[in-house]
């Protein structure tokens, strides 16, 4: 079992930045994939970025250029560094992990708000 642990998330205006960490706990080394989802009011859970365990990176087009994953593995922790933050980046944002077994995890979430 992993327990994920989201921290980060807050208000910022359009134009700045955020960065969102996940700390993972528990039964790390099976973990093969690590990201970010987000869910906006009214739409469904979508995938923002995602990071294997040989560092291959993934992002939704909507965010490509602007936010970065990266992780840190001495500290079990994943990042989503965000810049040119934008009204509709408004949502609530997920950690989750996929592990080789195929099970998946998610965080409680943190929730990420951009004014105009």
């Amino acid at each position: 079992q992993v327990q994920l642990v989201e921290s980060g998330g807050g208000l910022v205006q359009a134009g700045g930045s955020l960065t969102l960490s996940c700390a993972a706990s528990g039964s790390i080394f099976s973990i093969n994939v690590m990201g970010w989802y987000r869910q906006a009011p009214g739409k469904q859970r979508a995938l923002v970025a995602s990071i294997s365990d040989g560092d291959s990176t993934n992002y939704a087009d909507s965010v490509k250029g602007r936010f970065a994953i990266s992780r840190d593995n001495a500290k079990n922790t994943v990042y989503l560094q965000m810049n040119s933050l934008k009204p509709e980046d408004t949502a609530v944002y997920y950690c989750f992990s996929v592990h080789k077994a195929g099970q998946v995890n998610w965080g409680p979430g943190t929730p990420v708000t951009v004014s105009s």
